[in-house]
């Protein structure tokens, strides 16, 4: 992917010093923004990721969200966590340069030497035609999280610094991630989820081998097979094909 490094026209940046949470903050700003809009806390009192779990936000860490107004089904609008997450691993090879370390995770986190480096949050609010969707980003740049702080069978947290020994300031990280949000958003508003698909898959931790699903009701074991033009999980069992549009997912 060949991206624009600068700021992307029409898109605002909001830095904070300190926020409770920056998809709150995103969602008490939606009625002002005129377009789409990154903020950027330099600290967050309250962050939190996929069903409400706490997320750990050490200094120096990123914690951004990109609120937007899209136009799409809300079916359409989640497929954003794909196209956050291959925005995210472009930034993540620029700022590296080591696209061999990075691999993406279904549904919504990137992985760094196969510990978990960063995590997605999509929220949305309103209604079809009047939806804004916050894209709240969480990347361990500078410190990961102590492993006691993770649920049991999850992926060991990691960092840009522990791992690679490079730092990059959140401020600058979100320059690079910006640029490469834009790109890949511009793809998928163009081209569709296709292409989006394609490069994902591309760089999917763990395609074809063993995995274990589990939703809020059931787990299941199987081969992770893909993920089909919806987003949702491909999972070869032995009792056939399974499409799971929502659960978590441990190697």
């Amino acid at each position: 992917m060949s991206a624009d490094l600068s700021w992307p026209h029409g898109v605002a940046k909001r830095v904070l010093e300190e926020v409770d949470s920056t998809n709150a903050e995103a969602m008490r700003i939606a009625s002002e923004i005129t377009g789409p809009t990154w903020i950027l806390a330099k600290r967050q009192t309250a962050a939190r990721g996929r069903r409400g779990r706490a997320w750990a936000n050490p200094e120096g860490n990123f914690a951004g969200t990109l609120v937007m107004r899209p136009i799409e089904s809300p079916d359409q609008v989640a497929l954003r966590s794909f196209v956050t997450a291959l925005a995210l691993r472009d930034a993540l090879v620029l700022a590296t340069g080591r696209p061999e370390a990075f691999a993406l995770k279904w549904p919504n986190d990137v992985l760094l030497n196969g510990g978990k480096l960063a995590g997605i949050l999509l929220e949305t609010t309103g209604h079809v035609g009047a939806l804004t969707l916050a894209i709240g980003i969480g990347v361990n740049l500078a410190e990961a999280p102590p492993p006691g702080d993770v649920e049991p069978g999850a992926l060991a947290p990691v960092s840009v610094a522990g791992e690679t020994g490079i730092r990059i300031a959140p401020e600058e990280f979100l320059d690079l991630l910006a640029a490469c949000y834009a790109t890949r958003e511009a793809s998928f508003t163009t081209h569709g989820f296709a292409p989006i698909r394609t490069a994902w898959l591309a760089s999917a931790a763990h395609l074809g081998a063993p995995i274990r699903a589990r939703t809020l009701t059931d787990e299941y074991h199987g081969t992770f097979e893909g993920i089909g033009p919806d987003g949702a999980l491909i999972l070869t069992t032995g009792s056939g094909p399974l499409h799971l549009p929502a659960a978590d997912v441990y190697f």
